[in-house]
């Protein structure tokens, strides 16, 4: 009976230690250290996607906590997801820090990285953080694909508009556009070899041409203080020239000759008789009529006028 009592002992104990060790793993598994000084901290968030209990809990990337407990609580008439978090490690939080959710590889496992702030005050057991969610990896990967999604669209649209342009300029109308053109690019292409070819045959001649325009430019260089300096003997006889009695000569001049046309315009004076009166005209006009008329009779009657006789003219006997 003894013996076997201490059996049944013996099996109790290691049933026990049994469940307790599978009790530790558990917690283990969960990242919860059984033997350790915890601190609790709660942040509630509007949104969570992939993380779960025992995630890591850091600060500056390394592991201070888990996350303990997640559930779903209504704050404010909204519901929220509360994080309990379990701190392990001896550290100090201030109050304004901040829980953000972060990825930490890229299947998607997430991690609370608590950022530190800069109150003076320090986070006490069971005091809610500040809380952030960094972007989603689908939210990210859309944010990324969206422009690239309006490029690859208006591509397609000018392929498509390629396309179009392609199909119309195969036909055979734009063939044979298209073969004339190139016929006549040859042409274009025929013809400036020519004009090169004459360029070569006339490339002496340029060049005798820009050896005498050179030398037409050394002389001038030679001749141009000579130049400069008429210029300048020129410049001050101009400026020793009496030309101000000059020009009061010239506006006197014109004056005179102004009061000239005026005069003869309003018929005064030989000149202005002359150009208003009609009776020199007319005189003129009569003497000519008398002189055409004189003329006539001379044609007609020239013995009238002229006497030639070569034994000389026999005197009339007056009666």
């Amino acid at each position: 009976m003894k013996i076997q009592f201490r059996k049944e002992y013996l099996i109790a104990i290691v049933v026990i230690a049994a469940i307790a060790c599978f009790y530790w793993g558990i917690k283990f598994l969960k990242g919860v250290e059984m033997f350790s000084k915890k601190m609790v901290v709660y942040a509630a968030y509007p949104r969570l996607d992939n993380l779960i209990e025992a995630n890591p809990v850091l600060i500056n990337g390394y592991k201070v906590g888990t996350v303990n407990q997640i559930s779903l609580v209504k704050r404010h008439d909204k519901y929220e997801v509360l994080v309990r978090m379990l701190i392990t490690q001896k550290v100090e939080i201030p109050k304004n820090s901040i829980a953000r959710v972060v990825s930490t590889d890229l299947l998607g496992s997430k991690a609370i990285e608590i950022t530190y702030g800069d109150s003076k005050e320090l986070a006490m057991e069971n005091d809610t953080l500040l809380s952030q969610t960094e972007q989603g990896l689908k939210d990210a990967v859309d944010k990324r694909i969206a422009p690239l999604q309006a490029k690859i669209e208006n591509l397609i649209g000018s392929i498509d508009s390629v396309a179009t342009i392609v199909t119309y300029v195969l036909n055979k109308s734009s063939r044979q556009n298209i073969i004339a053109s190139l016929e006549s690019t040859r042409n274009a292409i025929l013809s400036l070899e020519h004009t090169a070819k004459k360029f070569e045959q006339e490339a002496e001649k340029v060049s005798l041409i820009i050896s005498k325009l050179n030398s037409i430019l050394t002389t001038l260089d030679k001749n141009l203080p000579a130049i400069t300096q008429n210029l300048n003997q020129l410049s001050d006889s101009l400026a020793n020239a009496p030309l101000k009695n000059t020009i009061k000569d010239l506006n006197k001049t014109l004056a005179e000759t102004k009061t000239l046309m005026t005069n003869i315009n309003e018929g005064k004076g030989t000149l202005g008789k002359l150009a208003k009166n009609d009776s020199l005209y007319n005189h003129l006009n009569k003497s000519l009529a008398n002189l055409e008329k004189l003329l006539d009779d001379l044609k007609q009657h020239p013995k009238r006028y002229v006497h030639f006789s070569l034994f000389g003219k026999k005197e009339k006997i007056k009666n």
